[in-house]
Formats: structure tokens, sequence, C-alpha cells
């Protein structure tokens, strides 16, 4: 019973987390931006290095954060215009390894760096609190209302033409305020399987959106109540066992369909950022 109430929380972190960056996953999938999430998440890592350099007060590390989500967002918002002129994802990777490199060096200075840069990459949702849990549901509440309100619009900022340079600032400015959550909730490393993986494993059995979400949420969730007992049962870090669970599965299942011979072919990208 202890240890059922010691791992509710952190259970119950990895169901909201599923829950926001699956749906973002899809996007993500269809727009053939795969490592963008990385590099959005590795920016706000940027602010909260530079918290950390500052001497590490909350109210810095979220402010910055906040500050450095904004700036990803109005950087990716033009990621259709700079992929007339240049590779979207050689630019992401090159938003990525300077953030990356950014946050290093600001570290490097800080009395925790070591630490502080485990923590950034890893997460620990196994110490997840109550109120950060509280807090995390509200932002990905008020976020996940939006996108239901605006379905159609963002819908077809990934599936159609497009709508604006507005929706798409306002897609990765929503986008941005789930990741200064997750991020500094489940680290950068589970962040982006979660936003991967689930929707990988929906698209190996259809294309639409919903039925994609809805696979991938189940075996989320349940990959996820795997690896938080197994965590906590065999004393490893929780990240890196649910993120190589979830890619097994993940792995496995595209072997059978292999097999079977009956993946769902997926579109090559038309030319969106």
């Amino acid at each position: 019973m202890e240890a059922i109430q010691f791992l509710i929380t952190p259970f119950l972190g990895c169901v909201v987390l599923i829950l926001i960056h699956a749906y973002f996953g899809i996007h993500i999938l269809e727009r053939g931006v795969i490592f963008l999430d990385l590099s959005l998440a590795q920016v706000i890592a940027v602010g909260i290095a530079a918290s950390c350099f500052l001497g590490d007060d909350p109210s810095t590390r979220l402010y910055l954060a906040v500050v450095f989500a904004v700036l990803g967002a109005c950087v990716l918002t033009f990621s259709r215009q700079i992929a007339r002129h240049i590779n979207i994802e050689a630019f992401i990777g090159v938003l990525y390894v300077f953030s990356f490199a950014l946050s290093l060096l600001l570290l490097d200075k800080s009395a925790h760096g070591t630490e502080e840069f485990k923590s950034i990459m890893n997460g620990n949702i196994l110490w997840m609190t109550w109120g950060d849990l509280a807090k995390a549901t509200i932002v990905y509440a008020a976020v996940g209302g939006l996108h239901i309100l605006f379905w159609k619009k963002f819908l077809g900022l990934s599936y159609g033409n497009g709508g604006g340079l507005f929706w798409e600032f306002l897609f990765f400015l929503s986008f941005a305020f789930v990741l200064v959550s997750s991020v500094q909730i489940a680290g950068i490393l589970q962040v982006f399987s979660f936003l991967v993986i689930p929707a990988l494993i929906g698209r190996l059995y259809t294309k639409d959106p919903v039925k994609i979400l809805i696979k991938g949420w189940g075996i989320g969730l349940l990959v996820c109540l795997l690896g938080v007992s197994l965590s906590y049962k065999l004393d490893l870090p929780t990240a890196p066992l649910i993120v190589a669970s979830l890619s097994l599965i993940f792995f496995i299942l595209l072997g059978l369909k292999a097999k079977k011979g009956t993946i769902v072919q997926i579109e090559k990208p038309r030319g969106k950022g």
C-alpha cells in the first residue's frame, strides 16, 4: 500500500504527459520535423541553465524558461519560410546544438552544473509532488482546451495548407508552454519519447489522427505503468527505463507489422516546416 501511495503521483504525471505530448506528436510527425521538440526543449533548457548560473531561484527559473520558450516559439513560427531556403531539419539541428552548447557553458559556471544537466536531460518524475502534478495539469488542460476549441485551425496547419503566421505562432507558443512544464518534470529525453513514439505506434495502424491518438495513448499509458513500477522496484532511473521500454514496444510492433506487410505507408512530407 505504501508503494502504491508513492507511485500514484509519478504515474499520474506520466498520464498527463502522454495525453498532451502524443497529441502534439501527431502534428510533428505530419509536418515531418521530428526533432523540432528537442530543439525547442533545449532552447527552454538554456533558460533553466541561465537560472542555475544566476543562483537558481525558483521564480527566476520559471521566468527565464518562459522567456526562452517564447523566443523559441517566435523562431519556429517562421519554419515554413526558413524551409524555402534551407533544409528545415538541418536548421532545427543547428538550433539544437547551439542551445545545447550554450546550456553547457552556463552550467559549467554554476555550482551544481553536473546535477542540473542530468536533471534537464532525465528529469526526476519519480519524486514528483502533488503540487507539481496540479500545476502541470492546469497548464496542459488550458493548452488542450485551446486546441479543442480551435481543432480545425490547428489540424489545418499540419494536415492542410497552413493558416497564417498568427496560428503558427499560437501553435508553437502553446507547445512551448507545455514544454516549460514538461522539461522540468520529466526531462528532455522522456519528453521526446512521449511526443514521438506513441504517435509513431499509432501510425503503424492508421492515418486517422483521432485513431492514432487513441492507440498511442493506450500503449503509452501501459508502458508508463510498467516503467514507473519497475523503476521503483529495481531502483533504476525512471526516465531511461520508460524510454527504453516504449522504444522496445515500438520496435516489436514494427517488426510484427513488417512481417505481415501491413504497415500504413507514411507519405513524404509536403514541404511543411
